[in-house]
């Protein structure tokens, strides 16, 4: 098994999830694949894009909270 994937936020910007890219976002330093969440469709969710670091959004204005993470595929870690 391979060393797991560390992100920078030029690196995360990448999967934004439009023209084909996969959608991921950065939660407290984990990487999640949100690519085929329907909620997360193109790439934005609720006015938030993916390929960002969205701690702050999830913890501060989700109504779900970090319960939904659960369920997403882990491709990496975050380090700004």
């Amino acid at each position: 098994m391979s060393a797991e994937k560390v992100f920078n936020q030029a690196e995360l910007a990448k999967f934004n999830g439009q023209d084909g890219k996969p959608a991921y976002v950065a939660i407290a330093g984990v990487v999640y694949d949100v690519t085929g969440v329907d909620a997360w469709a193109g790439g934005k969710h609720h006015g938030n894009l993916a390929g960002q670091e969205l701690t702050s959004v999830i913890d501060g204005k989700s109504p779900h909270g970090r319960k939904v993470l659960k369920n997403l595929p882990v491709v990496g870690q975050y380090q700004d």
